[in-house]
């Protein structure tokens, strides 16, 4: 049964946590995947030794195709509205967590292997619409009239295309899929102790989610609090004291 099934893997190295998709087929999302998803990313959270989080679809062809149609086909309409109330939350813990996303493809930062596949919403084709907030951070994404049409059509597009609209930060192209995973855990490393302030990181990424959705004022005040949270920490009076002293930062993440 699909309950007993792990359907999100979990591993950790050096500081970056990744989190696999894992459902045959296409890495489509249930309602149990996401309850494992929302416990993954609360763990992720949680854990001080994980700095940045890669989120990834298992084998070579899928990221996430979107939701079981199989599961959507048998559920009543109660069912799959708090699917998509459950899927937005989940997504939402993801981009609030102030830890650093990165994925193959999704996340802060998305970087796609060349030639591995497409991107696009094509719900309407299914006679729905995005449910699980594709109208809304699409629309955040690109201008409103573009995220409009791109979703009425259907259509699923290049990634060279989805980087021209700022879909995807970075194309790489790659021999194996297994390569293209040790790049993106090479490049999330970066980004962890002792090479970055991981928390200042985390911090960058949750004060322009958040600031970004709420008045600019009050985006400020989000920016100072989070300025005045990492002041107290090592890392700041580290990379304050490396500047001063002409020498590279050695982190620690605190």
């Amino acid at each position: 049964m699909e309950a007993t099934q792990t359907l999100v893997n979990s591993s950790l190295k050096n500081g970056v946590r990744t989190l696999e998709l894992s459902f045959d087929p296409g890495n489509c999302y249930t309602h149990e995947m996401m309850k494992q998803l929302d416990a993954a990313i609360l763990e992720a959270r949680f854990d001080e030794a994980t700095q940045v989080i890669v989120l990834r679809g298992a084998g070579e062809k899928f990221f996430c195709a979107g939701a079981d149609i199989n599961m959507l086909k048998k559920a009543d309409p109660t069912f799959k509205y708090y699917f998509c109330l459950h899927a937005n939350e989940t997504l939402n813990r993801l981009e609030q967590t102030p830890k650093l996303v990165i994925a193959a493809l999704n996340g802060h930062i998305r970087i796609a292997r060349k030639g591995a596949g497409k991107v696009g919403l094509p719900e309407v084709t299914l006679g729905v619409l995005p449910g699980t907030g594709g109208t809304q951070r699409l629309a955040r994404l690109v201008n409103k009239s573009k995220a409009i049409e791109l979703m009425v059509t259907g259509n699923v597009f290049s990634f060279e295309d989805a980087e021209a609209m700022g879909l995807v930060n970075q194309i790489w192209e790659t021999a194996s899929t297994q390569e293209f995973m040790d790049k993106v855990q090479a490049y999330a490393e970066q980004f962890c102790a002792p090479n970055k302030a991981s928390k200042a990181v985390g911090r960058i990424k949750r004060a322009v989610q958040s600031g970004s959705e709420v008045p600019f004022e009050s985006a400020l005040a989000v920016e100072r609090e989070l300025q005045q949270l990492l002041f107290q920490g090592d890392d700041a009076k580290e990379g304050l004291a490396a500047y001063l002293e002409k020498r590279k930062g050695n982190f620690s993440g605190r």
